[in-house]
């Protein structure tokens, strides 16, 4: 079957058996340009069924970049001796948080490494403190693998939604990208027990990771239709400096926007952001997410005196911008190709 009909049949019917979902995506390096555009025409049109072309923001706060890991690809890893640790106070946090609803953003995304600097009882009252100043305010928490009666304890404090990417479901890969400490199985557990707890949950991959094969990427296909997330967030893999793979080469845009299109048409009603690290590789990469079928942008909420301190990768975008110029210039970004930003929570519409 070639690769036309294969987006004919993921548009469909929603999925690929895992040998369609290998064809399919090997087929991406030497797809014409008009099958490449007919895919993402597709994509916009499955995104506007659901969505209009409505863009939700969210509102990132990167509130420590202490981690207890190490995995191989972050540059905020345990091991980063060079790298300067900061953590903000509960203050600091709630504050940017309330910076972001006068900005008219109504999601507040908590990002961190897996900061042990933070008891479970701080997480839950900054999401209370959030919650009772900003009660339609929708809080995300983005902070890493935890045992469920932590998940369940920031839920019943007024926690909306987590983020938790799963990286990679082939075991092989998951054991070259990390440390023989972590465990993809703990990891896939993580998503299943959110999901059960109740959270509006997220999940994802990098593209163009080291050791990363189509095999990996079928797999990922697969778990994620099994999982059934509510949010997908991927990106293009960058290298730090700081990182065993250091001299890898990036994932690149092309199958960036390739991978995009095909989870909007597997998961048409998923909240599906375009990245920081997209439009890092590209200056318009986000713009282009959306025409692939994206509809999420996160402008950066944190203060901007630790913002170059949070790098997962190098040559990190925004890294310098108010929050009102970063929210301002995305309001302006999406216009120009006939989108709208939106102020509402965004929630997922299943």
């Amino acid at each position: 079957m070639d690769a036309r009909s294969l987006i004919d049949e993921l548009y469909r019917e929603m999925d690929l058996s895992r040998e369609g979902w290998l064809a399919l995506i090997g087929a991406r390096s030497h797809l014409q340009d008009d099958d490449r555009e007919y895919l993402y025409a597709l994509a916009r049109k499955r995104a506007q069924e659901h969505y209009g072309k409505d863009i939700f923001l969210r509102g990132l706060i990167e509130f420590s970049n202490f981690c207890k890991n190490d995995c191989f690809y972050c540059g905020i890893r345990r091991d980063n001796s060079e790298l300067h640790r900061y953590r903000l106070t509960k203050d600091e946090i709630v504050k940017c948080a309330d910076t972001g609803y006068h900005l008219n953003f109504r999601t507040a995304v908590l990002q961190s490494g897996e900061d042990r600097g933070y008891s479970d009882d701080d997480i839950c009252e900054i999401v209370r403190a959030i919650k009772k100043m900003h009660p339609d305010m929708a809080v995300t928490l983005s902070i890493g693998e935890k045992e469920k009666e932590s998940y369940q304890m920031y839920f019943d404090a007024g926690a909306d939604r987590y983020l938790l990417r799963h990286e990679t479901a082939n075991a092989a890969h998951y054991r070259a990208m990390h440390p023989p400490d972590l465990s993809m199985r703990h990891r896939m557990d993580c998503l299943f027990t959110l999901k059960e707890i109740g959270y509006q949950v997220g999940a994802g991959f990098m593209v163009g990771s080291p050791h990363q094969t189509d095999a990996c990427y079928a797999d990922d296909m697969r778990f994620l239709k099994t999982l059934g997330p509510h949010m997908i967030g991927i990106g293009p893999f960058i290298p730090h400096h700081a990182t065993p793979f250091k001299n890898d080469p990036p994932g690149t845009l092309e199958d960036t926007l390739f991978f995009l299109a095909l989870l909007r048409l597997a998961f048409p009603k998923a909240l599906i952001p375009a990245t920081t690290a997209l439009g890092t590789i590209d200056p318009r990469g986000r713009e282009l997410g959306i025409l692939a079928g994206a509809n999420v942008v996160m402008p950066n909420l944190s203060p901007r005196g630790v913002r170059r301190d949070y790098l997962l990768y190098d040559g990190k975008i925004c890294t310098g911008d108010e929050a009102a110029e970063c929210r301002r210039c995305m309001e302006l970004r999406m216009e120009k190709i006939g989108y709208h930003v939106v102020t509402s929570r965004g929630d997922y519409r299943g």
